[in-house]
């Protein structure tokens, strides 16, 4: 059963602090990426998403870039968005936050007019994205020491 939870997009230093350390949980402390690779320059200019429990308890987090913070992610197209950074924490892993979350920045990226959206899945999430209606393309490449694909959903 999904938790009652809302997203909402950052706008307060707070919120920013509970994406960080949501982040910091999975893929820092669980995954082995090393802090100065998962924080970089373009948390200053994306568009980060919350996703808290009734309660405040913060569940997820994403990030989408877009416009030249995007472009080396998406071939350069501006109409493309990059979706990154989803992290959803231990205890509500399997809710449906995931997917809240991913739609929380399609739901973005359509309001800053954008046509799709990129995102570099971990190999073992592939599954979770098509579900979501994303297609891997390219090859298989590394990114943090982890083996990721690039995906694309027309939105």
């Amino acid at each position: 059963m999904s938790p009652r939870l809302t997203v909402r997009v950052v706008t307060d230093l707070a919120d920013r602090e509970a994406c960080f350390a949501i982040r910091k949980e999975v893929f820092v402390a669980e995954q082995g990426v090393a802090e100065d690779v998962e924080y970089d320059a373009c948390d200053a200019v994306a568009v980060h998403v919350l996703a808290v429990r009734e309660d405040g308890v913060p569940l997820g987090t994403g990030r989408l870039l877009h416009g030249e913070a995007a472009a080396a992610k998406t071939g350069g197209d501006p109409a493309v968005g990059s979706l990154g950074r989803l992290a959803v924490s231990r205890e509500a892993r399997g809710l449906g936050v995931g997917a809240v979350l991913v739609r929380a920045i399609e739901d973005t990226a359509r309001e800053l007019g954008l046509t799709a959206v990129d995102l570099h899945a971990q190999t073992h999430a592939l599954g979770f994205y098509e579900r979501l209606g994303y297609e891997a393309y390219g090859p298989e490449f590394p990114d943090a020491g982890i083996p990721h694909r690039a995906m694309r959903r027309a939105l």
